[in-house]
């Protein structure tokens, strides 16, 4: 878990908020894709499950190991895809959730990219079932 140092420094408003204050974490028991994603490098996972329902992001929840900005991403994120076509939501990209954040450090771009990178396998996901 992200240190009290790591909490503030450099951190919008937006970002510490959800960082706090997470929105829609947990397990989804009916997701219809489930994309999970792990950064290499500094060991943040995130597993994002999606319920879709007439090509829409009905539902989104996540569960997800990181720092301040992996965890406040993986929020943002979940709230930024509801109600979103799958059209829509598969042009969300890294740099629309730095956006959505308010901006993040240079040294924690990686949570955009692992909450972008997670739903667009999630979306891929769930084509590959839907093509049978």
């Amino acid at each position: 878990m992200a240190e009290q140092g790591e909490r503030r420094e450099g951190y919008s408003e937006i970002t510490l908020d959800h960082f706090e204050h997470p929105r829609n974490s947990g397990v989804l028991e009916n997701a219809t894709a489930v994309g999970y994603m792990t950064n290499p490098v500094c060991g943040d996972t995130l597993v994002l499950m999606l319920r879709i329902e007439d090509d829409r992001i009905a539902e989104a929840r996540w569960q997800s190991d990181g720092c301040a900005a992996s965890l406040a991403a993986s929020s943002l994120l979940s709230e930024l895809v509801a109600g979103k076509s799958l059209s829509e939501a598969s042009e969300i990209t890294r740099e629309a959730v730095v956006e959505a954040l308010g901006g993040l450090p240079a040294s924690k771009l990686h949570a955009s990219v692992l909450a972008a990178d997670a739903l667009h396998h999630a979306l891929a996901e769930y084509e590959k079932k839907r093509e049978g």
